[in-house]
């Protein structure tokens, strides 16, 4: 080391590898003590939390909220549901006009129409709209407490609702994820809140057996009385659910839409490939129970029945021929405890062959 001029080894190494400083120094003044950036676009390489704040904010663009209902018409009108829920159950309705879930019941006024598993193909656009006539008529107090309060408050324009449904959520309710049909319905879609507060939540994914929704993008609290307007991104690009745990008390929404006059419909008299057809019963599923032609006996219920294992019983019990016996001991006294058990149970009348007799059991 002293003969070519080093004292330490450092030194030589530094003097043999000269541009890892360059290196570092040119590397230290582009980062300014940060790390190195791959690609120059932060759109397209965003933090996942940017992304799902951008798209919060798309999807809050689309959405009104107001609350132009007080408690006093909160609940005139939600005795009007029970009313409703009252006529479902006694069957007073249309076929089309309730439909039952777990938890959750839908009743169509207006206009009703084909969707989740009514439907043989699924996916967006498979919806129909069920032929004129198929669900009842919007009821008159639908119109006077909540249509002409929502027009006088320049929410939706005069003559706009021709559908309205109720959706009645016991506590545990859910609606999965979804997005009411565009080529069903105009736009906005307006929704008014009773019985108690809940949310609405967007972008959610259902997982079933057990049910689990995963995170939303956008939770929106929606309070008792509060009418709800969505459109835009929040109505045709995302999602939106009401999940499980956000509905603890017994909670209502009537929703006000106007469907599109080009939006397919169901023809009356034509099966239709959207629903799903009602499989017919085959008839080697059908199990009857056999009839016998012989007439009953009266005597036969006071009589012993022989079953298998009194059979097999009776079958060692019967004496053997003397060339067919077995030698020694242990086959002799079994022949002979079959002889006397047989014997046993005969007749002292009956003919001398009467150890070939049937022992029989009482049951």
């Amino acid at each position: 080391m002293a003969a070519s001029g080093y004292t330490d080894l450092r030194e030589k190494l530094k003097s043999m590898t000269p541009h890892r400083d360059n290196y570092k120094n040119k590397n230290s003044d582009n980062s300014n003590g940060s790390k190195r950036k791959y690609h120059d676009s932060e759109e397209d390489f965003s933090d996942p939390e940017e992304q799902r704040e951008v798209e919060a904010q798309k999807v809050k663009s689309g959405i009104t909220q107001v609350n132009i209902f007080s408690t006093e018409e909160c609940s005139v009108i939600e005795s009007k549901i029970d009313e409703v829920v009252s006529k479902g159950e006694k069957g007073l309705y249309r076929e089309h006009t309730v439909d039952r879930a777990p938890l959750r019941n839908k009743y169509f006024f207006g206009e009703g129409y084909t969707y989740g598993s009514q439907l043989e193909k699924r996916g967006p656009g498979q919806e129909r709209l069920y032929s004129k006539g198929e669900v009842d008529d919007i009821p008159n107090w639908v119109h006077e407490l909540v249509i002409k309060k929502l027009v006088a408050s320049q929410v939706i324009p005069e003559d706009f609702v021709n559908s309205a449904v109720i959706n009645d959520y016991q506590p545990g309710g859910c609606i999965v994820s979804h997005v009411d049909p565009i080529h069903i319905f105009e736009r906005p879609i307006v929704s008014v809140s009773f019985f108690s507060d809940s949310a609405l939540c967007f972008g959610c994914k259902f997982q079933f057996k057990p049910i689990r929704v995963s995170e939303p993008v956008l939770f929106l609290p929606v309070r008792r009385g509060s009418v709800t307007v969505l459109s835009g991104y929040a109505a045709d690009e995302i999602t939106h659910c009401i999940r499980p745990q956000d509905i603890k008390e017994r909670r209502a929404v009537i929703i006000l839409r106007k469907t599109r006059p080009d939006a397919p419909r169901l023809e009356i008299n034509s099966p239709s490939n959207a629903v799903l057809p009602v499989p017919p019963v085959e008839r080697h599923q059908i199990l009857k129970a056999k009839r016998s032609h012989r007439k009953a006996d009266p005597d036969a219920a006071h009589r012993p029945r022989v079953l298998e294992m009194d059979k097999e019983e009776n079958r060692r019990s019967v004496v053997l021929p003397r060339h067919r016996r077995r030698s020694g001991s242990r086959s002799e006294n079994f022949w002979r405890r079959s002889h006397e058990a047989t014997r046993s149970y005969s007749d002292p009348d009956d003919s001398p062959n009467s150890a070939r007799k049937v022992k029989m059991r009482r049951h």
